[in-house]
C-alpha cells in the first residue's frame, strides 16, 4: 500500500451521546415590536439618494 497506513479502528462506528449535546433555541433572541425614527430629510430626497447610490454601484460593476 503506497499511500500511507490504513487503520481499521478509525472505520468503526462512532457514536455520541445525544444527552450531552445542548440544543440550540433558534427563537431565543427573537424580538417583536416596532421601530421608528425621525428624519429631517424628505422621502423624495431619500429616494434620490438611493438612486444615486444604485447608479454608482452599477458604474463600479461595469
Amino acid at each position: 500500500m503506497g499511500f500511507g497506513s490504513y487503520d481499521e479502528s478509525e472505520q468503526q462506528e462512532q457514536t455520541t451521546d445525544d444527552e450531552d449535546v445542548e440544543a440550540v433555541n433558534v427563537h431565543e433572541h427573537e424580538h417583536h415590536g416596532e421601530m421608528s425614527f425621525e428624519s429631517d430629510v424628505s422621502t423624495d430626497e431619500l429616494v434620490s439618494q438611493l438612486g444615486s447610490m444604485k447608479d454608482e454601484d452599477d458604474e463600479s460593476n461595469e
